[in-house]
C-alpha cells in the first residue's frame, strides 16, 4: 500500500506544480484542485508527508523511461533470460513467493502487486503471469487473467497450469466452448490431472445446456414450445379446465351445488349455504388441489418431459474447481 500512495503522492505532487505554473485557465485550475483533493481523500496522502516523496518528479520518471536510445531499446524488446542477473532473478522468486503468501490468506490484491513486481524484475518467467492469473480471477478480473495466462504461454508452450487457468477465466466468462478447448490442451500436457478432467466435464455439460432461448435454471424453453404435448397441456381451454375443475369441483360443493358421491341432498344444501366468511379458504385450498392436479396430469400425460426437465435441473453443477499457484 506505500508504494500506492508513493505514486498517488507524485501524481499531486505533478498536478500542484502545474498548477503554480500560472499556464491553465480558470477552469482548468479548478479542475486540478478537484482532482487533488480527490486523490488526497482516496489515499489518505497530504503534499505535506514528505515521506512519501521520491528523489525523482513524476515528469522525470517518465523522461528516463521513454527517451532511450535506439540499441537499448531493441534489447529490452528482445530481452532473454540470460540478460537477467542472478540476483535479479533471486528477487522475483522471494516476491513470487510473498505472493503465494498473500493466496494462501486470501489477500487477492496483494498477491498481484507482489507477482506484478516479480515480472517486472524476470518478464520472462511464464509462472509469475500464471500466479497473477489465478489472482485476477479471484478478484472478478477475468479480462486480466485472459491476458495473463496468453503470456504465459507465449512464454512456454507446454505449461499446462497457464491452460487449466485460462479455461477457468474463460469459463467465468461463459466462454464454455473456448474454455472447453483449453482444459483439453492442458489434458494432453497433464493427462492425469483430475482438477483438468473435472472442469472439462463442467464445461462440456455446460455447453449442451447453454442456449440463447434457454432460461429459468438451465431449461430449454426453445425446446419446450416446440413439444407438442406441452403445448397442449398449457394451452388455455385445457389449462383453465384443469385449474377449474380442480378448484370448484374438488372441494365438496360450491357453483352448481356439486355433492361428493354418496352424500345426501342435506349436504349439498349445507355446502351450498356456507357462510360467506369461509370462502376465501375453501378458495384457496381449492387453488392448491388445483396446482396440484395439473402437475399430476403433466406428468401422466408426457412424463417423459417432466424427467427431462428434472435431469436439466439436477445437472446444474457447481463452480469450477481451481489450483493454488
Amino acid at each position: 500500500m506505500t508504494d500506492n500512495k508513493r505514486l498517488a503522492f507524485s501524481i499531486i505532487q505533478f498536478l500542484h506544480d502545474q498548477l503554480q505554473s500560472g499556464n491553465l485557465s480558470s477552469g482548468a485550475q479548478e479542475s486540478l484542485e478537484v482532482a487533488v483533493q480527490c486523490l488526497e481523500t482516496a489515499f489518505e496522502v497530504s503534499t505535506d508527508d514528505q515521506s512519501l516523496a521520491v528523489p525523482m518528479t513524476l515528469p522525470e520518471i517518465f523522461a528516463s523511461a521513454t527517451v532511450k536510445h535506439p540499441a537499448q531499446s531493441q534489447v529490452n524488446n528482445n530481452s532473454t533470460p540470460n540478460s537477467i542477473s542472478e540476483e535479479q532473478r533471486a528477487e522475483a522468486e522471494r516476491l513470487k513467493t510473498d505472493g503465494n503468501d498473500q493466496m494462501k490468506v486470501e489477500n487477492f490484491g496483494a498477491a498481484v502487486e507482489f507477482y506484478s513486481k516479480a515480472i517486472a524484475l524476470n518478464p520472462q518467467n511464464a509462472v509469475y503471469y500464471c500466479n497473477r492469473a489465478a489472482a485476477y480471477s479471484k478478484l472478478g478480473n477475468y479480462a486480466g487473467a485472459v491476458q495473463d495466462c496468453e503470456q504465459a504461454i507465449s512464454i512456454d508452450p507446454n505449461y499446462s497450469k497457464a491452460y487449466g487457468r485460462m479455461g477457468l477465466a474463460l469459463a467465468s466468462l461463459n466462454k464454455h466452448t473456448e474454455a472447453a478447448s483449453y482444459y483439453k490442451k492442458a489434458l494432453e500436457l497433464d493427462p492425469d490431472n483430475d482438477t483438468y478432467k473435472t472442469n472439462l466435464k463442467i464445461a462440456e455439460e455446460k455447453m449442451e445446456t447453454s442456449s440463447p432461448t434457454a432460461g429459468m435454471g438451465g431449461v430449454d424453453l426453445a425446446g419446450l414450445l416446440s413439444n407438442p404435448g406441452f403445448m397442449n397441456m398449457v394451452r388455455p381451454q385445457t389449462l383453465m379446465s384443469g385449474m377449474m375443475s380442480g378448484a370448484y369441483g374438488g372441494m365438496g360443493g360450491g357453483v352448481g351445488g356439486g355433492v361428493a358421491p354418496g352424500a345426501g341432498a342435506g349436504a349439498g344444501a349445507g355446502a351450498g349455504a356456507a357462510a360467506p366468511g369461509a370462502a376465501g379458504a375453501g378458495d384457496l385450498s381449492g387453488l392448491i388441489q388445483a396446482g396440484q392436479q395439473f402437475a399430476q396430469q403433466m406428468q401422466q400425460q408426457n412424463p417423459e418431459l417432466i424427467e427431462q426437465l428434472r435431469s436439466q435441473i439436477r445437472n446444474r453443477t457447481p463452480s469450477s474447481n481451481e489450483e493454488q499457484p
